[in-house]
């Protein structure tokens, strides 16, 4: 794009800013939310080695954590 279409698309700057800025926070916080399953995850199985929970609790949240991790990769990536 040359001079003359920066200088006519200059008053949408704002707009692009927000913009970019928002899908900036949007992405941010679906990496902190996939990060926070994950932990999830991991203190789940911790649970289920140390006894504290069984089995079938076990399975019961894996499959809820799985299917919500599952839900924001379709998302991202659709």
């Amino acid at each position: 794009m040359g001079l003359l279409g920066e200088l006519l698309l200059l008053p949408l700057a704002p707009v692009r800013a927000a913009a970019w800025v928002t899908e900036q926070v949007v992405d941010a916080a679906e990496h902190e939310k996939i990060a926070q399953l994950r932990r999830e995850l991991v203190s789940l199985e911790g649970d289920l080695v140390a006894g504290r929970i069984s089995e079938e609790e076990f399975d019961r949240g894996e499959d809820e954590i799985l299917d919500l991790l599952e839900e924001f990769d379709r998302g991202v990536a659709g």
